[in-house]
């Protein structure tokens, strides 16, 4: 695993993140608990040890460069999957309180499993977002709501946005040529209560990638988050 500590060292380096030998140590656990569970489950694609350490670990950790994570940040990863960005994060960063949302619940023991053994705390949630989105106990409580998720900026902003509170941010992380996607979702974004901060756009090893910051500037109307179905089939 010499190469995949390189890797991890150097790279995460350029985004002025230092790991700690215990960090280190959390990051091998982690990648060792994807590969196994990823054998009887669908958790990622990319599993050479480099991949892994530059395109989920480095990428997920390249936002604490572009946004001030405030000291034990409410931040709540939607869609994690395989726990990318969230579990990278805090392992980085141990102080959030960190909260991870999937609709799969076998995602879900994985999770449970991985942040047991690296030795994290984090809350995990099985559901869909747009029904903890209307719940009180979830709806505007977070400093923070980020997404790798796949789906459209208008769409992913209507899943995500109702649980971050007011002065917090939305992060959205994507790959290259996103301008016709920000564009857009600005409408839907304001519409939710939220105002495009920055786009900040950087390389990662031969890749391209994005970071849109959203910042909630109103309370997102009642209305929203509207069903599942209406938001993939009729975006705002």
């Amino acid at each position: 695993m010499s190469e995949f500590n390189d890797v991890l060292q150097s790279e995460m380096a350029k985004f002025k993140i230092i790991l700690t030998e215990k960090q280190l140590w959390q990051f091998n656990e982690y990648y060792k608990l994807l590969t196994l569970w990823n054998n009887k489950m669908n958790l990622t694609a990319i599993t050479g040890p480099t991949e892994v350490a530059l395109k989920h670990f480095v990428d997920s950790c390249s936002i604490l460069n572009y946004i001030n994570v405030k000291e034990n940040a409410k931040v709540i990863d939607i869609g994690t999957g395989a726990g990318f960005p969230g579990i990278p994060l805090k392992i980085v960063r141990d102080d959030i309180n960190l909260t991870l949302l999937d609709s799969l619940n076998k995602r879900l023991l994985f999770l449970n499993e991985a942040a047991k053994e690296i030795g994290i705390t984090a809350n995990t949630i099985h559901g869909r977002a747009e029904d903890y989105g209307k719940d009180i106990t979830y709806r505007e409580k977070f400093d923070m709501a980020v997404s790798r998720a796949v789906a459209p900026l208008n769409v992913l902003s209507e899943y995500c946005i109702p649980f971050v509170k007011k002065g917090g941010v939305f992060v959205s992380m994507k790959g290259p040529n996103i301008q016709e996607e920000v564009n857009a979702g600005k409408s839907s974004i304001k519409l939710l209560g939220g105002k495009i901060n920055n786009v900040k756009q950087f390389s990662l090893g031969d890749n391209s990638r994005s970071i849109i910051i959203v910042e909630k500037v109103n309370n997102t109307p009642a209305t929203y988050p509207r069903h599942g179905s209406k938001i993939s089939k009729k975006p705002l």
